[in-house]
């Protein structure tokens, strides 16, 4: 059945895009596929205006120097109470009981004061940044490119919460329109990913370090690689290839602040680290034992036919459907092949195929996704951070806060018994835009009077402004693409 160029591309901005926004509609209609196409192809798409944030090492130094001096007043600042103490009490040594811990309470607590946190403030600017784009973008078929991406190298802000935000400026947004194999590199040798699966810690056990200490081999990056950012599970590869591959990657590490105060929290190679001699990975031998050896490996999973298939059901689940059309995921995962994993490429097989466009809108969006859409949809195109976080901590998608490596879910189980805390989140923004906010002018230039005659007849039957903004951010039309 023929849907008309409206419908096309309400569909376009909902399915592939960050939702529709007054205007947005109109300026797609001619042409919906093509405009998706178009966005793929502008210049710098990916790239954020964000040259006042810190780069991922430079914020990791920032911590790291804060954290040291706060250490440093929270000892002092002991020792003071502490003598204070006694000299207060010195004739009471029965009130002494307890007066330990008090001074080291009272220590820290002058400490934080004296030396905030600038981790805090380093993540919120980063989220403003972030947020911003995706509200002022014109579709919004890239950043849910970025979004996807990030959320397939996940890392979380809980453990480097300095550099959640420069990962995913360095590592994820030069190479969603470029190569696969670009992109694995970079994230795979980001200092934050390092420090997030553990790899600094990890040592080869015949390595110069491995002798000398007595810490030893970590498996987790390699196996977080091959199950969740390459082949994927059941996909051939055995314990003997995480173990090959975790040896592969002995060294990859980063520099400690306290040692380098000018490169600290850099990517490094450091060869006392590096477990010697080759090692073979899915079949094939690895002779190099520079940092080219886990490189080598690395590219070479990128290319293999099992990465094209894991890559292409992961992009067609989140954009698509919970269970993707198999003849869809068969025709970019042939792009991805053919192309050597050109991300561009696969992007625009995707929307370039019938299967994306004649799938029912079912799809729930996740958390993050329906508060953007809903944001655009009043017209906003700045975000308060602190208060967009908390909302998606409260929605169970705290940003850069993934509980695993697997990343957010995309499946509708997930997300669906959260349904009555996105209620609660609605009437609270409805209320705060409802004077400036028509409920009507949204479903005629936003919405593009794709709603249900249902949805229409209770908005028209609602007392106010603001109960039938929530009945529309609310409806199946909101919530599904």
């Amino acid at each position: 059945m023929s849907r008309s160029a409206k419908a096309d591309a309400v569909l376009a901005l909902h399915r592939f895009g960050m939702g529709p926004r007054p205007g947005s509609i109109a300026a797609i209609e001619a042409d919906p596929r093509g405009a998706l196409i178009a966005e793929l192809e502008r210049p710098s798409a990916s790239q954020l205006a964000a040259s006042a944030l810190p780069s991922s090492s430079k914020a990791f130094r920032t911590v790291n120097e804060a954290n040291a001096r706060r250490q440093a007043k929270t000892i002092i600042a002991t020792k003071a109470q502490q003598e204070a103490k006694r000299q207060q009490m010195s004739d009471a040594p029965s009130m002494m009981e307890g007066s330990g811990q008090d001074a080291n309470a009272m220590a820290a607590k002058i400490a934080a004061e004296a030396v905030p946190d600038p981790g805090r403030q380093i993540y919120l600017d980063e989220a403003r940044v972030r947020t911003e784009a995706a509200l002022g973008a014109e579709i919004g078929f890239v950043e849910r490119l970025v979004w996807f991406w990030s959320n397939h190298f996940c890392i979380s802000a809980d453990k480097i919460q300095s550099m959640s935000g420069a990962y995913e400026r360095e590592a994820i947004r030069p190479h969603v329109v470029g190569r696969f194999a670009d992109m694995l590199l970079a994230v795979e040798g980001h200092p934050a990913m390092l420090f997030y699966l553990d790899n600094i810690d990890s040592i080869g056990p015949n390595s110069i370090a491995g002798i000398n200490r007595t810490r030893g081999l970590n498996e987790n990056i390699a196996r977080e690689v091959l199950e969740l950012h390459t082949l994927g599970v059941r996909s051939g590869y055995t314990q003997d290839d995480v173990l090959s591959f975790a040896k592969v990657v002995t060294g990859w590490t980063l520099l400690q602040p306290a040692n380098n105060p000018e490169h600290g929290g850099e990517f490094s190679f450091n060869p006392r680290l590096h477990e010697p001699g080759a090692q073979k990975v899915i079949g094939k031998l690895y002779e190099d034992e520079t940092v080219e050896q886990g490189r080598g490996v690395l590219r070479d999973l990128a290319a293999h036919p099992a990465t094209a298939t894991h890559i292409a059901t992961k992009l067609a689940r989140y954009f698509i459907a919970d269970t993707p059309p198999p003849q869809l995921v068969e025709k970019m995962a042939k792009v991805f092949v053919d192309t050597a994993g050109d991300l561009k490429e696969v992007a625009k097989a995707m929307v370039s195929s019938d299967e994306s466009w004649t799938q029912p809108p079912t799809k729930l969006k996740r958390p993050s996704e329906w508060v953007v859409g809903m944001v655009r949809a009043a017209g906003i195109l700045q975000a308060d951070p602190a208060r967009f976080t908390a909302g998606q901590a409260l929605l169970g998608e705290p940003l850069w806060r993934p509980t695993s490596p697997k990343g957010y879910p995309d499946d509708e189980a997930s997300w669906i018994d959260g349904m009555g805390r996105r209620l609660d989140v609605a009437n609270n923004f409805a209320e705060r835009v409802s004077s400036r906010t028509d409920p009507q002018e949204v479903i005629e230039s936003v919405l593009g009077s794709s709603v249900s005659p249902e949805v229409m007849q209770a908005v028209g039957r609602a007392e106010t402004r603001q109960q039938a903004l929530v009945l529309l951010f609310m409806s199946a039309e909101f919530q599904r693409r």
